[in-house]
């Protein structure tokens, strides 16, 4: 009895060892190598694409976008666009562009949306803004609220943030108009476009 213990210990260890030596189709498999930044534009990437769009040099863009990227990160995706505004008390914004993200076909995009504050004049603007944490398109089409300062005189530029459930946008605005003021608004994104202001 004691003999055939000590067999079947000896049985088992030697096929454990056999099992654990032997090859499994995960081990054959070898995981993908992912870049983590693979998904996303560099500094250089996005100064050359806005300088271009804007018509600015690539010094004037690169301090913008670096302000940018030191609060935010990496942006996964970027709009380039127009849009026009007015205000007088109240206000509305309707814009339109193209959202460019790596790997995937340029989609177009439609934004609008109401302000209300100390707000008075219009402008028409060149928007430039980065997006991040987007992950899949569908997440930008939502409601973005925010709070802007702006003053436009003939030409300006600005920035601000938006943010709604984990997508950040900040969009970069060069223009022409006259424009002062502070507001409360959102921006509401859309694959298509729709004149109902709210």
């Amino acid at each position: 009895m004691r003999r055939f213990r000590i067999l079947a210990a000896a049985f088992a260890a030697s096929a454990v060892l056999a099992l654990s030596a032997a090859p499994t189709a995960a081990d054959d498999e070898v995981p993908p190598s992912r870049d983590a930044n693979a998904d996303t534009f560099s500094p250089d990437e996005i100064v050359k694409a806005g300088s271009d769009f804007f018509g600015v040099t690539t010094e004037v863009m690169a301090k913008a976008v670096q302000r940018v990227t030191q609060d935010l990160g990496l942006p996964d995706g970027y709009i380039k666009g127009d849009e026009g505004s007015g205000a007088f008390i109240v206000g509305l914004r309707y814009g339109s562009g193209w959202l460019i993200r790596k790997g995937v076909e340029p989609k177009k995009v439609y934004w609008k949306g109401p302000s209300i504050g100390f707000d008075f004049g219009g402008n028409g603007s060149k928007v430039f803004t980065l997006v991040y944490n987007l992950k899949e398109e569908h997440r930008l089409y939502q409601r973005f609220p925010g709070v802007e300062g702006s003053i436009y005189f003939i030409a300006g530029i600005g920035v601000n943030y938006l943010r709604s459930g984990g997508v950040t946008l900040a969009p970069m605005r060069t223009g022409v108009g006259l424009r002062a003021g502070v507001n409360a608004h959102y921006q509401v994104y859309s694959d298509r476009r729709d004149w109902f202001p709210l």
